[in-house]
């Protein structure tokens, strides 16, 4: 999961400029690992409540397409766990095959919240827009950072670089501020047309509204870490001068 990188970058970051920082980083890693245990046992939970309906993640997903008129856009089976993502540029859904093949509330929860995201596409929805366009230097700033981690691991450079430390957590804060209202957005988008279509019954709204909203956090801890991040740079720039 991403979590588990995030934290390996807290830990090399923590071991290398010691100490003198520690109350911005700790805070960063007990909210990451907090909404992971909070996902994981929320998902694990409603993994095991089979939705009423007997339809799959994927049947969910292409119900809901089809209903919007995205007969074109496909739902494909994808490896691993939570790796459910849509692709704007593919135009495609990719869900794992625990939630593609499952009938369980969160199952049909997650397929239905990627199925917002290709909703939120045909609609020119504008943060998902500006998301998209974010993505080319979001993902460059993110290799660059690695790099300064390296050169700050073996040679000693990262006082040096701060600056550009700064940079890149500014860009990579917002960008995961950009993508809060998105994810919050899919979520709508997808319990309403769950509702709406029958998939979900009356009763069984609470327990896919709490694996989204468990899985929204993940994206509100996500902005903390790299707003704190931001931070802990700039209070080192401030007592570096």
């Amino acid at each position: 999961m991403c979590w588990e990188l995030i934290q390996e970058k807290e830990i090399m970051m923590f071991s290398m400029i010691g100490l003198n920082y520690w109350w911005f980083v700790i805070p960063g890693m007990l909210v990451g690992f907090y909404a992971q245990m909070r996902l994981r046992s929320t998902y694990g939970k409603y993994a095991e409540v089979g939705a009423r309906s007997g339809i799959t993640g994927a049947e969910a997903a292409r119900e809901i397409l089809d209903h919007a008129g995205l007969s074109d856009v496909p739902v494909e089976e994808v490896g691993g766990h939570l790796t459910d993502h849509y692709d704007p540029q593919k135009r495609a859904l990719f869900i794992s095959s625990d939630n593609y093949r499952g009938s369980s509330l969160a199952a049909v929860g997650v397929a239905a919240h990627e199925a917002g995201h290709a909703l939120q596409h045909q609609a020119h929805y504008a943060p998902l827009k500006l998301r998209m366009a974010m993505v080319p230097i979001t993902q460059f700033a993110s290799y660059a950072w690695m790099g300064i981690v390296m050169l700050g691991l073996f040679f000693g450079l990262f006082y040096k670089l701060v600056g550009v430390a700064i940079l890149i957590f500014a860009i990579i804060s917002f960008f995961q501020l950009v993508t809060l209202p998105v994810e919050f957005d899919a979520s709508r988008r997808a319990k309403e047309r769950l509702f709406k279509l029958g998939i979900v019954q009356a009763d069984e709204r609470a327990g896919v509204s709490k694996v989204l909203s468990a899985a929204a956090l993940t994206y509100v801890a996500a902005l903390v870490t790299s707003v704190l991040q931001l931070l802990q740079f700039l209070a080192i720039a401030r007592n570096r001068d």
